[in-house]
């Protein structure tokens, strides 16, 4: 079989195109606005071993663990047509709770041919708050715990199981809309793979996706040996909920078309959800190797294997069974990007951009509405990218390991009873520079209702870092402004309760500056 790069190109859009089409199926039909609207979900194709082989443009730190979901559902083998696995264990390869994922095996003419993958942000599995994004002490505290079971075996639908997660969730209406469209979107998937084999053969098919991902492989070696080797070291901290600052440090060492990242050093695990599991850690850290390949690479499984990550277990970056993680996979996974981002700069000192806003600004509220219906809602709000050498870096925008829009005010407000009385650019809260880094957001939530809320950010305490002089960006903020104009400033990891007239208004971090800012114009005598 040739290997030629028009060939490669073509069956990298083939088997990328079917993760698009099921990610498209799953924002059409999904019924809750953050994964309709907001577009908070993933799909990947995986080959017959369970390797990644090719993903559609949607979340990197959903991406990058979710190989570690279909390995996990291995452990319910022998597989059948019409089989559908569901998880959402972060220790048995999940990420977090509101994350849950569906893996269905996909066979050809009674043979298997991988499998399709759909990991979906619910915007409530359960837990101590509405929204299931607490600032928790343990895991059990987050939500409804669902280790790699068969929701479909053989085509006949588990409704104990469903009943049993639908049980456990505050709006199962809304939970069961969402789980039919991934169910859905498993389908779009099952076609269009066999499709593929249906017009070229499960032999060529086979054989395209494990040519791709050793073409992969060879890019990333090639993308590692233009980095020189050497090691560089680089810390920065997460903030606590009463300001606690917990370090992350990383070691990068490079060695011809290898590198090593060791985060020896990272502070422990704590009792509150920052923690991460193992594959968000390898995820944002495969996420920060990718990001020096070619344009139009494959995004596949084989940007991972030139890539060793040394993980202290029991720390912030390694977190022990039963943890709470809800934050880890949000706000951790930021961290460590920005971690390995800063040592890689070292090395690249022109390649590398400055800290982008390091939060994903997660919100999260719930309650009854009016009439007594329950409603629960989730979003994470933007922030500023970094400037670059040669550019100034996006405003509003998520960054880094999310990748989803925002939710329309309108959707916001015709859906739950809440009215959006500011949502707009923080203008100013970018880094100065040579280039500018890009603006964060102001956005104020008013309840008509009283309800619960809770809030996991971070960049209150410090600032995301500009570069090469660049001037650093302003660090996030947030208060609650009662009717009478009275103001609580809040901590970075908040919950509690918000009364009918109250506002919720929270200031987004903007991103680093790059480069010494030009110096104001003289003045006349």
């Amino acid at each position: 079989m040739t290997s030629e790069p028009g060939r490669l190109a073509v069956w990298n859009a083939w088997l990328a195109s079917v993760a698009e089409e099921m990610g498209i199926t799953l924002g059409l039909t999904a019924h809750s606005p953050n994964i309709r609207e907001r577009r908070d979900y993933s799909c990947g194709v995986f080959d017959a071993e369970g390797r990644m082989v090719a993903q559609a443009a949607h979340i990197p730190v959903h991406l990058g663990a979710m190989p570690e979901a279909v390995r996990a559902v291995q452990a319910l083998a022998p597989w059948q047509p019409g089989d559908v696995a569901i998880l959402n264990d972060p220790f048995l390869g999940g990420t977090h709770l509101p994350d849950v994922s569906l893996v269905a095996p996909v066979f050809f003419r009674g043979v298997l041919v991988g499998f399709v993958s759909n990991r979906a942000h619910h915007a409530d599995i359960g837990g101590m708050s509405s929204g299931s994004m607490p600032v928790a002490s343990e895991l059990i505290q987050e939500g409804v715990v669902i280790p790699p079971l068969r929701l479909v075996n053989g085509g006949i639908f588990n409704n104990e199981l469903f009943a049993l997660i639908l049980r456990n969730t505050r709006t199962p209406d809304e939970r069961r809309g969402d789980f039919e469209a991934q169910l859905a979107a498993l389908r779009t998937g099952e076609q269009r793979l066999t499709g593929l084999c249906e017009r070229y053969g499960l032999a060529v098919v086979r054989d395209m996706m494990d040519t791709l991902l050793r073409y992969t492989e060879r890019l990333t070696r090639a993308a590692i040996e233009d980095i020189p080797d050497g090691e560089a070291r680089a810390e920065d901290v997460l903030e606590g909920p009463a300001g606690e600052l917990f370090p992350i440090r990383a070691r990068v060492r490079v060695s011809g078309s290898e590198v090593e990242v060791d985060f020896a050093g990272t502070s422990p695990e704590q009792e509150v959800s920052l923690n991460a599991v193992a594959a968000v850690t390898r995820s944002a850290v495969g996420y920060c190797i990718r990001c020096l390949l070619p344009r139009g690479a494959p995004a596949n499984e084989g940007s991972a294997w030139p890539i060793t990550i040394l993980l202290p277990e029991g720390s912030l970056v390694h977190a022990r069974s039963g943890r709470a993680v809800s934050a880890g996979n949000v706000e951790t996974s930021q961290r460590i990007t920005d971690v390995v981002l800063a040592a890689l700069r070292q090395l690249l000192p022109r390649t590398i951009p400055a800290a982008s806003a390091g939060t994903m600004s997660n919100l999260t509220f719930g309650g009854r509405g009016p009439g007594g219906a329950p409603f629960a809602y989730y979003e994470t709000i933007p922030g500023g990218a970094g400037a670059g050498p040669s550019r100034d870096g996006l405003s509003g925008v998520q960054t880094h390991m999310t990748n989803t829009a925002n939710t329309p005010v309108e959707a916001i407000e015709s859906g739950f009873p809440v009215r959006i009385r500011r949502f707009e650019l923080r203008e100013g809260s970018g880094g100065r520079g040579v280039h500018r880094g890009g603006d964060g957001v102001v956005k104020e939530v008013e309840f008509i209702v009283d309800a619960n809320f809770a809030l996991i950010a971070n960049r209150y305490i410090t600032a995301p870092q500009g570069v090469d002089g660049g001037e650093d960006a302003l660090h996030g903020q947030a208060a609650i402004v009662s009717q009478d104009g009275t103001e609580r400033n809040l901590p970075p990891l908040s919950h509690g309760r918000m009364h009918a007239g109250a506002t919720l208004r929270i200031e987004t971090p903007g991103g680093g500056g790059w480069g010494p800012p030009p110096s104001p114009p003289m003045s006349g005598p």
